[in-house]
């Protein structure tokens, strides 16, 4: 099936074969003909499967075949939880717009408020914002949304994830009751299965995740390791990946600046995005990462959506997240457009109720891989004891291991062999700040 068969115009299709696209993906197929229709949509799909293209395409071909209106004030509004994500959007909705007037704007936090106000008032027909600067436009009364004919919201999850709940209560009402909703999101959690209650009304549905919330492409490795050791193993892993490039998750940002310096100490080039970081040093440092002139890139959860690199092939938990959908999108960075991707985890006996939510995700068990020299001391008592986890000792079954994945010490799967889990209630609370 090609891209004219969706009923794209020539036009645009001409500007996908510049681009070089030329077949559709699955979420392609299946959802751009119910957003050139018109019709409220929610659509499920693994992140790097082309969600951008899937809503982006219809929308730029509505809004070059309509007549412009004499006051140009934003038509489309498009909502993402991170600056970065909001980049990326941009980036490629004014790539599938290059041959025609439409303009596309971008509105997030962290830079000056200037540059975005000078082109809102210059006109604009497509915004992509977070939901925060978003609220200080509207406060401000820089942005009118009283023409918005399309609402989409990119990464749903996340975006309710990071604590956005309050400010899209307040944003939505805003907008014309008559519109088009299009919700895309990697998960469909219940609080964004009542999101898609409020917000859209007889939305077509869409799931290419075939039941699976992260690529099958992408395989799971647990490397359990004392915490006194873990930056060793991590300098002992990315020195065994073949000069791969690989994408270093951290839970916080003086953690990554540690762990960036330490691998800078090991002789691996490096670079650091957080928070705490301007916008442009985070987007020099994604440009270097890019570019390939850095091997890996340390970050904290920020940086698990809005990344797009087609052929990234390593991502490494350094830290487990604190919220297991966050585990789905951090390693959604790898295993991109059909490629072989793979996930590896460094995880302590202080991890092991994360590592038991993160594993309730995933539809088979991560295997265990204990690396020569890094095995912490309860594993090497556990590994005895009848009934334990699946054991890998750098890539092979340890002599009576049993081959049905990892299991807790109730003989449960989810949980690596040694890593005991905290009585419930004393695990990292699920909601999450304002960021």
């Amino acid at each position: 099936m090609s891209f004219s068969n969706l009923g794209l115009s020539p036009s645009l299709c001409q500007t996908l074969e510049r681009l070089g696209f030329t077949t559709p993906t699955p979420v392609q197929r299946q959802a751009i003909p119910h957003v050139l229709r018109g019709t409220d949509m929610v659509a499920r799909a693994q992140t790097g499967t082309g969600k951008t293209a899937a809503f982006g395409l219809p929308i730029v071909q509505r809004l070059a075949a309509s007549a412009r209106p004499s006051r140009r004030t934003p038509r489309v509004l498009v909502l993402v939880p991170t600056r970065e994500l909001a980049l990326q959007v941009r980036a490629s909705l004014a790539s599938y717009a290059a041959g025609t007037p439409l303009r596309v704007s971008t509105i997030f936090g962290g830079v000056s408020m200037v540059n975005q106000v000078r082109d809102l008032r210059n006109g604009t027909d497509i915004v992509v914002a977070t939901p925060g600067r978003l609220l200080d436009h509207m406060t401000r009364r820089t942005i009118d949304l009283s023409a918005i004919e399309v609402l989409t919201l990119d990464e749903a999850d996340r975006m309710l994830d990071m604590g956005f709940q309050p400010a899209l209560r307040r944003i939505i009402p805003a907008l014309p009751v008559k519109r088009q909703t299009l919700l895309f999101s990697a998960t469909l959690p219940d609080e964004v299965q009542q999101l898609c209650r409020t917000l859209t009304h007889d939305a077509a549905r869409v799931d290419v995740s075939e039941g699976h919330v992260v690529a099958a492409n992408v395989t799971h490795h647990v490397h359990p390791v004392a915490q006194d050791q873990k930056r060793a193993l991590l300098t002992h892993v990315l020195k065994g990946a073949a000069g791969d490039q690989a994408l270093v998750f951290c839970k916080t940002k003086r953690g990554s600046d540690r762990v960036g310096e330490y691998l800078e100490g090991a002789g691996i080039t490096v670079a650091v995005i957080h928070g705490n970081k301007s916008q442009g040093a985070r987007s020099r440092a994604l440009s270097t990462f890019k570019a390939g002139r850095v091997r890996v890139l340390v970050a904290t959860d920020i940086a698990a959506r809005g990344l797009d690199i087609v052929q990234l092939p390593l991502v490494i938990n350094y830290d487990l997240p604190m919220v297991p959908e966050d585990y789905v999108h951090r390693v959604g960075r790898t295993g991109r457009a059909g490629c072989d991707g793979r996930a590896v985890s460094l995880v302590s006996s202080e991890d092991a109720s994360l590592l038991h939510d993160i594993q309730k995700l995933l539809p088979v068990p991560i295997a265990q891989v204990t690396m020569n020299g890094f095995a912490p001391p309860s594993l090497h008592q556990a590994s005895q004891t009848p009934g334990g986890a699946r054991t890998v000792r750098n890539g092979r079954p340890a002599r009576g291991a049993s081959s049905h994945g990892p299991r807790d010490r109730h003989g449960r799967p989810g949980s690596a062999q040694g890593l005991h889990r905290r009585p419930r209630g004393s695990g990292p609370s699920r909601n999450r700040a304002r960021t």
